[in-house]
């Protein structure tokens, strides 16, 4: 299991575990909080543009997510 400290993922990268339509590095580009400042969900933007909404807890599961560009 990924350790995450969620205030420090905007910026951070990240590469698919089991990359689909061969996009394989991503790249947190904004944080989505609620109205305490708790980081709710991540966007995640693939090196190809598309951009996805995930909960940030996902990317803890490193059967999926692995830290940095691998």
């Amino acid at each position: 299991m990924n350790r995450i400290n969620p205030g420090k993922l905007l910026l951070s990268k990240w590469t698919a575990a089991q990359p689909q339509n061969r996009e394989k590095h991503f790249l947190v580009t904004e944080l989505f909080r609620d109205e305490d400042g708790t980081v709710l969900e991540v966007e995640l933007q693939a090196v190809s543009q598309r951009s996805e909404r995930l909960d940030w807890q996902v990317l803890q599961n490193d059967s999926t997510w692995l830290m940095g560009w691998k």
